[in-house]
């Protein structure tokens, strides 16, 4: 997987890819049109950041490049690069409960707090992607 030089496209399978942790200065892309949607992203070596519609989706410290970002109601599933271990948070429905699987891997259970973000750890390695896989625990 490559870092997105233009920062922010869509991908021939109907999913999203943003970030570009090689950059040495903040560097942003406004009003990208997907699935009806506004997004607006923030990336370089120190975080990258993803809104939509004005609204807080997806940070990691320091930046990552994510591919294949797909949304359901259940949950969210994509494949994250970095040059080290990123802390990553996500907004998802407020105080639910997701099981959590990295590389196929499961993480265990996290609940997401009042405002709906969820945060967590993911070890990382300079060109190889790491999938992670967040999904909406049965009641």
């Amino acid at each position: 997987m490559a870092v997105v030089e233009e920062l922010i496209r869509t991908e021939n399978n109907g999913t999203l890819s943003f970030g570009n942790y090689k950059l040495a200065a903040k560097s942003k892309a406004d009003n990208f049109e997907f699935g009806g949607d506004l997004y607006k992203v923030k990336t370089f070596r120190e975080i990258t950041k993803l809104e939509r519609n004005g609204m807080f989706v997806y940070e990691s410290v320091p930046g990552t490049t994510v591919s294949q970002l797909h949304v359901t109601d259940r949950g969210v599933d994509f494949q994250v690069e970095g040059p080290e271990d990123a802390q990553i948070t996500l907004e998802l429905e407020e105080q639910a409960e997701y099981e959590v699987t990295v590389n196929g891997v499961k993480a265990g259970h996290m609940k997401t707090n009042l405002g709906g973000k969820i945060s967590l750890s993911v070890e990382l390695s300079e060109d190889v992607p790491v999938s992670v896989q967040i999904e909406r625990a049965e009641a």
